[in-house]
């Protein structure tokens, strides 16, 4: 339970070092990412690229959502936000210009599709989608295509992330997995 915001002495926390009334949020699993964890040690296919080695695990170890063709939709190890999901080409290419026509219209096929399914299985009231191209745009894998689509809310921002420079995410990854595939458009 949080402590309460009233001028009384903050709970005491037994057991989690010095009682700091949850001015800490312990967040380990980000550990691998601010270390770079598990990137491509180039900009090849070969390289240790994640978004290559996706595909060929089961969904549920891979995150996968949706396969099509030539694109599939994963959820995103690192969430701006609970459901954030991207949309990821098989074929190993860094520029959106990269894309062929198919690979193109599936890309949008599959973000409209991860929008209805988002609608369904969270209400989601909006989305911030994009692709940022190479690293200077903020990719983190800039090797690798990849679009991100993240669901909104209406008062979705709250002291965490303004203050405390943390996003709370209230459901394992498994989980949103699970319930985004059983909302997916058939078709």
């Amino acid at each position: 339970m949080l402590a309460r915001m009233t001028t009384e002495q903050p709970e005491q926390q037994i057991g989690v070092g010095t009682p700091d009334a949850f001015q800490r949020l312990w967040t380990p699993h980000r550990m691998a990412y601010i270390q770079g964890q598990d990137k491509p040690t180039g900009p090849g296919s070969g390289d240790g690229c994640p978004f290559c080695s996706i595909p060929s695990k089961s969904d549920e170890d891979g995150l996968v959502i949706a396969r099509g063709e030539r694109v599939y939709a994963v959820l995103n190890l690192y969430p701006y936000n609970g459901g954030h999901l991207m949309v990821v080409p098989f074929r190993h290419v860094a520029d959106y210009t990269e894309l062929d026509e198919a690979e193109t219209a599936e890309l949008a096929k599959l973000t409209k599709q991860a929008m209805t399914a988002l609608r369904a299985a969270s209400g989601a009231h909006g989305f911030n989608i994009g692709l940022n191209q190479g690293s200077a745009a903020g990719a983190g894998i800039a090797a690798h295509l990849h679009q991100h689509i993240v669901p909104r809310w209406g008062g979705d921002t709250n002291f965490m992330p303004v203050i405390g420079n943390t996003k709370v995410l209230p459901q394992l990854l498994g989980d949103t997995r699970r319930m985004l595939a059983e909302h997916w458009p058939k078709g």
